[in-house]
């Protein structure tokens, strides 16, 4: 294993990565597709920017409270809990597209939704790789490639997203996928080597 990748010898860690990698891609994709369909309904500048503002300003308000209960509940369980309600937002995104019933509220509310979803999802992300290591010297190596995916997730979901916008009812679905992707891999780490708060 190269010394930039030693982390993912740790078995946990690499299915931890993996999982995440498509999830982050997916969230991004899944932005991108909420402005977009925003600004397709309504052909207005303002509602896309209200989307996206329903979509962040849970993250800003909400993150410390969030990392306050990933300290005192279950780390493991509460990315399951934010991974599999990611898949029914973006589920019930695609659905409404998919009928044609899709209204700008909708898209405010299910932004808003996914915002506060994230206010617990990231801080949980970055606390669980400490658990996901099995040498604590791979730690440093470990949080710079969360790092590393978190960033580089941000440049690739919405370029693929601007790739596949045409397709806009399967791109939702993929973004439902991507999060089920993730609590699939999260529910597979061993919890012998997780040491949950």
């Amino acid at each position: 294993m190269p010394p930039a990748l030693r982390a993912l010898a740790s078995r946990n860690y690499r299915i931890y990565f993996a999982g995440q990698l498509v999830s982050l891609a997916g969230t991004w994709m899944q932005q991108i597709a909420m402005v977009w369909l925003a600004y397709r309904l309504t052909g207005s500048a303002l509602v896309l920017g209200v989307v996206g503002f329903a979509s962040q300003i849970p993250i800003l308000v909400l993150s410390p409270f969030g990392g306050v209960l990933i300290d005192r509940f279950d780390r493991r369980r509460l990315l399951m809990l934010t991974q599999a309600l990611s898949m029914v937002q973006a589920l019930l995104l695609a659905w409404l597209v998919w009928r044609g019933m899709a209204t700008p509220a909708h898209l405010i509310v299910l932004a808003f939704g996914l915002g506060c979803i994230n206010a617990l999802d990231v801080p949980a992300r970055q606390a669980i790789v400490v658990q996901l290591v099995n040498d604590k010297g791979d730690l440093p190596n470990a949080i710079a490639l969360n790092s590393f995916m978190m960033h580089a997730t941000r440049f690739v979901g919405p370029a693929l997203a601007g790739w596949v916008v045409a397709k806009a009812r399967w791109f939702l679905a993929t973004a439902s996928t991507s999060s089920g992707c993730a609590r699939y891999a999260t529910s597979r780490k061993r919890s012998s080597h997780i040491i949950c708060r």
